[in-house]
């Protein structure tokens, strides 16, 4: 039995089909009010609790050999620090204690690129780098860092775990309409939208997911493997998406200086409006930093490769005409 923690999320649900296209059984771990409708169809069994609390834990660890631990919160404005924390640090301590209460024969983690360091602009961002607790780039970040070294202290005292770290994901089967699929749907629209300088480097979710499979396979206990995709400049990837869609609307370009300006209103309109965010102070410097990510160990070792990114567009873009009617806009709760 493999237990997925996350399974409702973008990467999780696309996780779980992938494990169940494989013939195994696999166990989805979903918050007591989550909606459960991403794994509608799907051979998995489903069991509700929450990583914060040991005893539903215990109960979703029974009788289980391998756990991909995705579980977290992703929150890119200000005011949700502690709940952070408290999901990704002391979550993911639960998640280790109860793995080897269990006797798992392998934890695959999903730590974060945001986990590592941030070298200067041209530097390579490999494996080699270190996980930074104290990263002043936010919150998010220094959770998933430590968290991730919580992970690599119980490598080396005897639990079998390995690290991946995914870069930007996109993709299909985004039924809780992510930060970067809601950026994609207002692409999609015959009306004019926003964009602002910089780029990152974006990765199918389906290939996330293999790479996640890989690492739990092939991948050697106590390592870190780097899952990207390509660079791409936002107004590209408008580009991509709008082609994709058959359409051009105007583009509204904000440079970087003025979009940091305007950031700090953006996030109080999302936080009064309870929407998702997208234009927030965090992502605009994640667009303007480092991105120049290296995926070459994963290739490597785990023979690890990611699609061509038109074909990501492209499928994306199909994905969301079809199925926008079954997809919820949501705030991530945990």
């Amino acid at each position: 039995m493999i237990l997925v923690t996350g399974a409702g999320g973008h990467l999780g649900n696309v996780l779980v089909r992938q494990i169940a296209a494989g013939g195994q059984q696999v166990r989805a771990l979903l918050l007591p009010n989550e909606d459960a409708s991403p794994l509608d169809g799907l051979d998995v069994q489903i069991v509700r609790g929450n990583i914060l609390n040991l005893d539903d834990l215990r109960a979703a660890c029974s009788d289980v050999d391998v756990i991909f631990h995705l579980a977290a919160l992703v929150a890119i404005t200000p005011g949700k620090q502690a709940l952070m924390r408290q999901v990704n640090v002391q979550g993911t301590a639960n998640v280790i204690q109860i793995a080897r209460e269990a006797g798992v024969s392998r934890l695959v983690y999903t730590s974060s690129i945001h986990a590592l360091q941030r070298p200067p602009i041209g530097t390579v961002i490999d494996e080699r780098l270190e996980f930074d607790p104290l990263n002043p780039a936010g919150p998010y970040d220094r959770t998933k860092a430590e968290a991730t070294l919580l992970v690599k202290k119980a490598v080396q005292e005897g639990l079998d775990a390995v690290i991946v770290c995914p870069t930007g994901v996109i993709g299909p089967y985004d039924f809780k309409r992510s930060e970067m699929g809601e950026m994609i749907l207002s692409w999609m629209k015959n009306k004019p939208s926003i964009s602002t300088d910089g780029g990152f480097d974006f990765v199918d979710v389906r290939d996330v997911a293999q790479g996640h499979l890989l690492a739990a396979e092939k991948g050697r206990p106590g390592e870190v493997y780097i899952l990207s995709g390509r660079f791409v400049q936002v107004n590209e990837l408008r580009r991509l998406v709008q082609a994709a869609a058959g359409v051009h609307s105007l583009n509204m370009h904000i440079p970087t200086r003025l979009a940091r300006l305007a950031a700090p209103f953006a996030e109080l309109y999302y936080e009064a409006s309870r929407t998702r965010p997208c234009f927030t102070r965090y992502s605009i410097e994640t667009l303007v930093s480092n991105s120049v990510i290296s995926s070459e160990k994963a290739n490597r070792e785990l023979h690890y490769h990611s699609r061509d990114l038109v074909s990501t567009i492209t499928e994306t873009v199909d994905w969301w005409r079809t199925n926008l009617h079954q997809t919820k806009a949501s705030l991530r709760s945990g």
